[in-house]
């Protein structure tokens, strides 16, 4: 029997069951650039471009393969602009009625689908854990520690295993990964792909279609395909990936990239797959071409946390994006949007987000992330944002990393306690505070790093819940050592700092 198989943008797959069961001679592709799900949240102009443009090539690419291929462009006047109407319409012109779709990665899409008649959701088998295995391996657990989940992975999948043992010994080599930046690091060069007609018409409709969206369009360096893709994966091998481990945590103001991967976008878009990058990146330890530590950082993000942070989404989903443990409720700031603010490290991780679509995972927890949890930001507000600006962002992977590490939101479901930092830290990791109007070294007054109070207001407020956590017992021996005039001098101080970003003075 003939059906409709519908593509969506984050599916770009070869592998995947839509595309290796379908009948050439009876089967139709169905892929759509719809309003609906370029504007159910404020997205950057890149990732819209990017996603518009390797979606084109992927048509592309089935077609040349035999494929049927029906695809619907953003500027075709019969465009319905949802996916439930394209199928409906899809429907009426092809006569066939029975429609086929991997699971989306959305909560809010499968609902969709769940709704509609005589579709077929079919299991994304590019995931290396099945959200049923997830389940079996949470069911009884008090706490969902992702060491542990991340453990089982490696056994599984045999990925920098010496029989039954981890390489070196040891599971976790983090211990190794967080030296602060120093003067004279040489990061690589990075790879920038020819613009072919497709992106090029691309981009020009894009900035015409969504001319008030966030972000810079051009330069635009993305992979469109799966070839160029591995490209960015060997470039990162040879190149990148040996001083990842060593400068994960660091940041630079002039380095938006450090040495990091590059390849989220890539994988989560489907161009690329979890358990080629993590074999790609064993063979570089086991050919000595890079170290453990690095490798296992490195692997430890894709097949730990990347497969971890699904599982808890689909787990909890949809209570988790109502959860907000912390009772944050401040609206986000202006200068998240426009990186109009007095915080260097701020402005510097906001900007390279609006040029880049893109900033690493240390600017998002320590900077960005930081800051909004400090400030008792609301979470949903937050969620938008990241799920809005970053090209690699769907609600799958953005939302716990939000909701769970960022924000705390979750209560500690997953993470053992927030990632909550002064400005002390923020200077020992970057060079953000070099050039910055306030001074991370003076607690209170007029040029007072605003970290400083607001971590010391967070403390207080949220005493009776964080005292009795072996994890920051020093935080509160540290708290309970200063007299009563300093702790009412940095909470107030922490209320100033709250006023200034309410009025756009911060």
């Amino acid at each position: 029997m003939s059906s409709i198989r519908l593509v969506l943008a984050d599916q770009l797959s070869a592998r995947l069951a839509i595309r290796s069961r379908a009948d050439k001679d009876a089967d139709v592709f169905l892929m759509a650039e719809v309003s609906e799900e370029a504007t159910y949240a404020r997205h950057h102009v890149k990732k819209i471009a990017f996603l518009f443009a390797a979606m084109r090539h992927y048509a592309e690419a089935l077609k040349a393969a035999g494929y049927r291929v029906r695809y619907v462009r953003f500027d075709d006047p019969d465009n319905s602009h949802s996916l439930p109407g394209e199928i409906e319409r899809a429907r009426r012109d092809l006569g066939i009625r029975e429609v086929q779709i991997t699971e989306p990665g959305e909560w809010r899409l499968k609902q969709v689908f769940d709704a509609m008649d005589d579709v077929t959701l079919l299991e994304d088998d590019r995931f290396l854990c099945s959200t049923r295995w997830f389940s079996r391996w949470a069911e009884g657990r008090k706490q969902l520690r992702m060491e542990y989940f991340y453990r089982e992975m490696r056994r599984a999948h045999g990925i920098l295993m010496d029989g039954r043992q981890p390489c070196g010994g040891e599971w976790n080599y983090d211990a190794e990964n967080r030296s602060p930046p120093r003067e004279g690091l040489a990061i690589p060069r990075r790879l920038s792909f020819r613009k072919d007609a497709i992106t090029r018409e691309v981009l020009d409709m894009v900035a015409k279609a969504f001319p008030d969206n966030p972000g810079q369009l051009e330069p635009f360096h993305f992979a469109v395909t799966r070839s160029q893709a591995l490209k960015e994966l060997d470039h990162f091998v040879a190149h990148i990936l040996p001083q990842f481990g060593t400068w994960q945590d660091a940041m630079l103001g002039a380095e938006p990239y450090m040495y990091h991967s590059l390849l989220s976008a890539y994988l989560n878009a489907g161009l690329l797959y979890p358990l080629e990058i993590c074999q790609a990146a064993e063979r570089a330890y086991r050919d000595g071409t890079a170290p453990l530590n690095a490798v296992e950082g490195f692997i430890r993000q894709i097949l730990g946390w990347r497969e971890y942070v699904r599982g808890l989404y689909w787990r909890y989903m949809p209570d988790y994006a109502a959860m907000n443990a912390l009772e944050a409720h401040e609206d986000l700031p202006w200068f998240y949007w426009s990186g109009e603010t007095q915080m260097n490290c701020v402005r510097t991780a906001v900007i390279h987000t609006l040029e880049h679509a893109y900033s690493h995972h240390i600017q998002r927890l320590m900077i960005t992330g930081n800051f909004a949890l400090l400030a008792g930001i609301d979470p949903r507000q937050v969620h938008d944002w990241y799920l809005g600006v970053y090209a690699d962002a769907y609600e799958w992977v953005e939302l716990p990393n939000t909701f769970g590490m960022a924000l705390h939101a979750d209560g500690g479901l997953m993470a053992s306690k927030p990632y909550a930092a002064s400005g002390a830290y923020i200077n020992r990791m970057s060079d953000f505070c070099k050039d910055c109007h306030y001074r991370f070294d003076v607690p209170v007054g007029e040029n007072a790093c605003p970290f400083n109070a607001l971590y010391w207001d967070f403390m207080a407020r949220h005493e009776a819940r964080f005292r009795k956590n072996p994890r920051l017992s020093y935080v509160y021996a540290n708290w309970a050592r200063m007299d009563d005039e300093r702790q009412a001098a940095f909470r107030t101080q922490a209320q100033a700092h709250l006023q200034a970003m309410r009025d756009g003075r911060l």
